[in-house]
């Protein structure tokens, strides 16, 4: 993408979408804050491959907010960084800990589809393809804490099987891990 010098929103970004892709600069954040506190439980409950598996989401969520960041530059208009919002930091049970992660997940999606809505409807084409990315993406997300779940429900108290399903689980490489 080409580099416009000025730094006015307007140029190139519709004010609504402006502010959307703001907003969700302070979204990506907040889960990946969401997912720290998650490894931190599972962490503290003596899981270091359930741990290792929130810490990587965390820091794809941060990497998520990066390419807001990014897009925002790229088309001319300088972030606005806010406050993130508090995040829930105790869990009852590793059931209750990716609940919330799944929670979240889907909280991000419907902000994604928000935002599509919002290029389509201000006809701003650059952010709507820009986006897909994130439509795609949330696809992924949402199937897989959803099956983590379902796999930990499946193994009940024994969450030394799950530590095994995590541990094979693929990388971002798309290789076995």
């Amino acid at each position: 993408m080409a580099k416009v010098v000025a730094h006015d929103p307007s140029m190139i970004l519709k004010p609504g979408c402006f502010e959307g892709l703001n907003q969700q600069i302070v979204n990506e954040m907040h889960a990946s804050l969401q997912y720290l506190a998650i490894a931190s439980y599972f962490d503290s409950e003596g899981l270091p491959d359930l741990a290792a598996h929130f810490n990587r989401q965390s820091n794809e969520e941060r990497e998520h907010a990066l390419k807001f960041v990014k897009y925002l530059h790229d088309a001319g208009a300088r972030p606005v960084f806010k406050a993130i919002p508090e995040v829930r930091n105790d869990f009852n049970s590793a059931t209750d800990a990716v609940q919330c992660a799944l929670d979240g997940e889907l909280k991000v999606t419907n902000q994604i589809n928000d935002l599509v809505g919002l290029a389509h409807k201000n006809n701003d084409y650059m952010t709507h393809t820009f986006l897909q990315w994130f439509v795609t993406e949330q696809l992924e997300e949402v199937s897989t804490v959803s099956t983590l779940l379902q796999v930990i429900k499946h193994a009940g108290p024994t969450l030394l099987l799950v530590e095994d399903y995590v541990r094979r689980m693929p990388t971002e490489a798309g290789e076995d891990a």
